[in-house]
């Protein structure tokens, strides 16, 4: 019997009535987003959307006390409150949380700003697009789509990553007995890398470091020096939770990925500032996801990216090596982990099941952000992204992502 139904058969067998609530200590009040969905006879219409923050960054309390299960961000569970998933879920409540003093930023309309610091605070946000409803992700079903968006990138210096992504997430946050709050609060992240480290999977605490594995679909991960878009798979389908080596770069899912990096490519001027894609200005980006007879249903064979700036349409450089400049399995047969797990075929599967989308800023300590923009990268040097650096020299890093549309292929942006 597995984990999940051993602690359901607990919850039976006590006759608890137990989740992991929504707390009344601060109302939670989503942030509007609106975004579009475009059709070729219909045009693009206006979607009634929000955005959600994620769990991890929220004040978890005790309920009915003044006790605090978790602080937000960084750190363990009250381990009085919390000796096992069942009794936290008894004992703790998901609070709302103030937006903007997370960094997060709308103006009400169709335009999201993600700040990476909020006076001395790193807060690096990851918010979640949720439906009409306000209570489940949208579900984006894209192989024989597109999903195009606006960016300004020109305050993200080297070492930062702006990124908006697609994982596989449950649409609903993976609500359940033991998780009633659900996607309205943020619950059930998962992505390709495996993650282990957080205080929750699926909503419920994880107390015995599990990971929580799901294909993913980096539509964009940038700063303004650099630039890659990467589908990672999963042999598994939809969110798994793992163990030991499962979570591992031998495990379940492809954790480098495939991608596509026009530096990388050997087009050094592609994607710069003051290059063909300016990034001291705003432009649109359009990712295509192709497939075998132009039908939802068939098998994906190719993920493009396009560019609209200043009027003109900008089509991804072919590589120098000859590969193209799309991903197709030909381009991404050298990698191997992708191309062995199911390659773009089964990342088109994730795409016909359903994926929610996330907003990101962040950095990192280790590595600095190099594998994005640093040598063969990318051109920025090996200590310009240490965070101290810029957290010092630019402050106010932060990036903006607007006019957010999905739908039939060439009906975003033409």
């Amino acid at each position: 019997m597995g984990s999940k139904a051993t602690l359901a058969v607990v919850i039976a067998l006590l006759g608890l009535s137990v989740s992991q609530q929504i707390g009344t200590k601060i109302p939670e009040v989503h942030p509007k987003l609106t975004t579009f969905k475009c059709t070729k006879t219909g045009g693009c219409k206006a979607q009634n959307t929000s955005v959600v923050l994620d769990i991890d960054w929220r004040l978890v309390s005790a309920v009915g006390g003044n006790g605090i299960c978790k602080e937000p961000g960084p750190g363990g569970l009250n381990k009085t409150l919390c000796p096992d998933a069942v009794a936290c879920g008894h004992n703790c409540a998901l609070e709302g949380v103030n937006y903007t003093a997370m960094g997060v930023h709308t103006n009400n309309a169709d335009s999201l700003t993600l700040n990476m610091y909020v006076g001395d605070l790193a807060v690096s946000p990851r918010v979640y697009l949720l439906d009409s409803s306000g209570k489940n992700y949208e579900d984006l079903r894209l192989v024989n789509g597109e999903f195009a968006f606006d960016v300004d990138m020109s305050n993200l210096p080297c070492g930062m990553n702006g990124a908006l992504y697609l994982s596989e997430m449950s649409m609903t946050g993976a609500r359940s007995d033991l998780n009633s709050a659900g996607a309205s609060m943020g619950t059930g992240y998962c992505d390709a890398q495996c993650p282990t480290g957080y205080t929750w999977n699926n909503g419920v605490a994880n107390l015995n470091s599990t990971g929580a594995c799901c294909s993913e679909m980096d539509l964009w991960e940038a700063n303004s020096a650099a630039t890659k878009y990467t589908p990672h798979v999963c042999t598994t389908p939809g969110p798994y939770t793992c163990s030991g080596k499962e979570c591992s770069v031998d495990g379940v899912c492809s954790h480098t990925g495939c991608g596509f990096n026009a530096y990388a490519q050997g087009i050094k001027n592609f994607y710069a500032k003051g290059g063909t894609v300016d990034t001291s200005k705003p432009f649109t980006v359009v990712t295509q996801f192709i497939s075998a007879d132009n039908t939802s249903i068939s098998d994906l064979v190719e993920i493009r990216q396009l560019y609209v700036q200043g009027g003109k349409v900008i089509h991804s450089p072919q590589a120098v090596s000859g590969k193209g400049n799309s991903l197709t399995d030909a381009f991404c047969a050298n990698s191997t982990a992708f191309a062995t797990r199911g390659g773009i075929k089964l990342m088109g599967e994730s795409l016909k099941r359903g994926m929610v989308l996330i907003f990101s800023i962040w950095n990192a300590d280790d590595g600095f952000m190099g594998w994005l923009d640093q040598g063969n990268n990318g051109p920025c040097n090996a200590t310009e992204g240490d965070p101290k650096n810029i957290k010092a020299n630019t402050p106010g890093t932060s990036v903006t992502f607007s006019n957010i549309k999905w739908g039939d292929i060439d009906t975003t942006y033409m």
